[in-house]
């Protein structure tokens, strides 16, 4: 469905020089959390994998052989005729005999979700194709998340859209603390939507202005989604209130093709979620497309707008590359120009935004993402060693009260981007 142009732009800030931007983040970095993350969660990730899944006894010998090389060998190339192997090769080839402990620590976490579909067959013909191999975690999420979910929707009823609107945003970014790949920051996830109570932990808070933007209304708004279960529900509860307000024409979800980062949503995942939501008897037409605060009836409104094409479910490659940002193909660039307000969920998005490089504290988000098609906002809890657009001496007293400041998921931002067309 086409849309007009919004009404704001790319930025007219100057991007860095790519020669001189810093160094990125690598799993060779003593004590980081990059390391960490190769040395401690992949493996459990995959001893999960295998535990939730029937895999045969092949599969599971090589899963378990992904596990000793991650630990003790080089890393190795693609060995499956899939259509994209040569393209991961090609950017694997460049660290050829080195370790899973001496990459870009984007690139050793995308490719290790990779080389986890190569292993249990996901991409190639046979019983395995298909098969996600982290759904059943997503599928019981799904069921606690619309469990949670019901019980407080109603609470929406009657406080104003104001206050509605920075209930909903709020638990879009806090909702991102259920992140399954993150097994200390998920149980952290609260319970309940998200209101003030967590106000201040966010180091960047725009949401007066995103309010503000918004309820002036805007043709399009998209989102590059993250996880599904509590934050796809809150996704698509903000989706609900902007499309029903009338402060958005249409809404574009941007999901995963492939299954990734553990808990990242796919089509078929919201498409459970949905079921869910809406399970039981069907409401009424007038009930469809009021202003019941009923979960279920906000499952079949959604419907409504899927079926309208108000609400558009998309996915791209890319979104489960190795890439940044700064590389996204022309035609994907192109289809984000489109919208009024791009939003980024999460940290991976961020850190993806930002190249995943040690910028200084203080550096200005609008012109290291000076590239980006789209205003843009960042709704993102706080999980990897990245950060900018902070005051001076800020980071410095975050780290003397908190030493894990940058990657427990207490702290998020809410950072608006605007550009001049």
């Amino acid at each position: 469905m086409a849309v007009p142009f919004g009404q704001a732009g790319r930025a007219s800030v100057n991007p860095p020089d790519l020669h001189s931007m810093p160094p990125p983040l690598m799993t060779s970095e003593p004590g980081s959390f990059a390391r960490h993350t190769i040395v401690e969660r992949k493996p459990q990730l995959i001893r999960q994998v295998i535990a939730d899944n029937d895999y045969p006894p092949d599969v599971v010998a090589a899963l378990d052989a992904l596990r000793t090389e991650i630990a003790q060998h080089p890393v190795r190339l693609l060995a499956e005729p899939a259509s994209d192997a040569p393209f991961w090769n090609r950017e694997v080839a460049a660290y050829r005999g080195k370790t899973w402990l001496e990459l870009p620590w984007y690139l050793a976490e995308t490719y290790f979700y990779r080389r986890v579909l190569e292993a249990v067959r996901y991409l190639v013909p046979g019983a395995w194709q298909g098969h996600d191999p982290f759904g059943p975690p997503k599928r019981r999420a799904e069921q606690e998340a619309v469990a949670w979910f019901s019980a407080d929707w109603e609470l929406l009823d009657g406080i104003g859209p104001d206050l509605s609107f920075e209930t909903l945003l709020h638990s879009c970014l806090w909702g991102n603390r259920a992140d399954l790949s993150n097994f200390t920051v998920r149980e952290q996830a609260r319970s309940g939507l998200a209101t003030r109570r967590d106000r201040h932990n966010l180091l960047i808070d725009d949401t007066g202005r995103v309010a503000a933007l918004l309820s002036a209304g805007v043709q399009r708004v998209d989102m590059i989604n993250d996880n599904t279960g509590r934050e796809l529900l809150s996704d698509l509860a903000l989706a609900d209130f902007m499309l029903g307000r009338g402060w958005a024409r249409q809404v574009v979800f941007h999901l995963k093709d492939r299954p990734f980062f553990v808990s990242d949503a796919m089509p078929q995942d919201l498409r459970a979620l949905l079921d869910l939501l809406h399970a039981g008897p069907r409401p009424s037409q007038d009930d469809q497309g009021s202003g019941s605060p009923s979960a279920q009836v906000l499952g079949w409104r959604l419907e409504k707008y899927l079926a309208a094409g108000r609400l558009l479910v998309r996915s791209a490659p890319f979104w489960t590359g190795c890439l940044m940002f700064r590389q996204m193909p022309p035609d994907l660039a192109g289809e984000l120009a489109r919208a009024d307000l791009v939003i980024l969920k999460g940290d991976v998005n961020y850190r993806r935004l930002l190249d995943d490089r040690h910028w200084p504290h203080t550096a200005p988000l609008e012109e290291i993402a000076a590239y980006f098609p789209a205003p843009f906002l960042v709704l993102r809890s706080l999980k990897g060693e990245i950060m900018v657009g902070l005051e001076p001496g800020q980071a410095e007293q975050l780290a003397a009260l908190d030493p894990t400041w940058l990657i427990n998921g207490k702290r998020g931002i809410i950072q608006l981007q605007m550009t001049d067309r």
